[in-house]
């Protein structure tokens, strides 16, 4: 089974010039933890609820900070015709619950998380042990 196929597509995406609170703000409308960040239509990096606390509350930045200031450039990212099995290796291996799916001319055209794989009934048990052991290449550090 391919990645497209268990992604969710509507996604919201923001700029690095939006603010943190903005972001918050649809985190918290959407319940979800983390929004893509677009900038001249290509995907430029991703804002965590984790980047917000981490980057941004926790080192005394304000409500008003851009986006651009917290979020991670540094986006791990599948491609929708992907295998689900080798992108849930991948989410092992770099130890993340979500990613990006960009189709083959590399534009977002949606996001795969642990999540959707579970409820698509895919093999999630290794990846899950691999995302939750500890160190990794995940940092909150720019």
């Amino acid at each position: 089974m391919k990645v497209g196929s268990s992604m969710t597509s509507d996604v919201k995406i923001l700029s690095p010039d939006d603010t943190i609170r903005a972001a918050a703000e649809i985190m918290s409308n959407m319940d979800i933890g983390l929004l893509p960040v677009s900038e001249n239509d290509r995907l430029v990096g991703m804002i965590s609820d984790r980047d917000i606390a981490v980057r941004g509350v926790a080192a005394g930045k304000g409500p008003n900070t851009r986006i651009g200031e917290v979020m991670t450039y540094d986006v791990k990212y599948c491609f929708d015709d992907q295998d689900i099995d080798e992108v849930l290796e991948n989410m092992a291996d770099l130890q993340v619950r979500r990613l990006p799916v960009l189709d083959r001319a590399k534009r977002l055209i949606g996001i795969v998380s642990l999540g959707d794989l579970a409820r698509r009934g895919s093999m999630t048990a290794v990846a899950l042990a691999g995302i939750s052991r500890p160190g990794g290449e995940h940092t909150q550090t720019q």
